[in-house]
């Protein structure tokens, strides 16, 4: 089965995990990226191209749609409308493993947050699921990049 996927960014700081997560996205068929809040955009304020964005992405923001936007709940109630399921990675007692083949929904949204405080309240309390990566070793979690690219790859495959 084909599925659509949307990414949320959460207000992710750093623009070398958000160009990062563009180039994932983008070869895992991500139809389109929100990036909320103070999430770095692939042009900066006067509309020119970020080098230090297309040096981590390759390009990949020139290859999938996506919008800067201020309101989380905006593009999620928005997204709820259309169809898709949303979906919250994030640590949390709600939180379930994430599994491959557990999600059917044709049209489904992956939210991912900052690197120190995670996924907004707003954004889990609109969230269908939560869903985490389960850890093994001691350390506790993993990159935002790195997490949303195993979290894609399982949600799309």
């Amino acid at each position: 089965m084909n599925k659509t996927c949307v990414l949320v960014l959460d207000n992710i700081r750093s623009v070398e995990n958000t160009g990062s997560i563009f180039r994932t996205a983008e070869g895992l068929g991500v139809s389109k990226i929100y990036l909320i809040g103070t999430t770095p955009a692939p042009l900066d304020r006067f509309g020119r191209k970020r080098a230090d964005f297309a040096k981590v992405s390759l390009g990949a923001e020139s290859l999938i749609s996506w919008e800067a936007r201020k309101s989380i709940s905006e593009v999620i109630v928005e997204l709820k409308d259309q169809g898709f399921k949303i979906i919250s990675l994030e640590q949390t007692p709600e939180s379930k493993k994430l599994e491959a083949n557990s999600y059917q929904p044709e049209a489904l949204t992956l939210i991912v947050g900052n690197e120190v405080e995670g996924v907004s309240k707003t954004a889990l309390d609109l969230s269908e699921e939560i869903v985490e990566i389960e850890m093994k070793g001691e350390k506790e979690s993993l990159n935002v990049s790195v997490a949303t690219g195993i979290a894609l790859h399982t949600l799309l495959n």
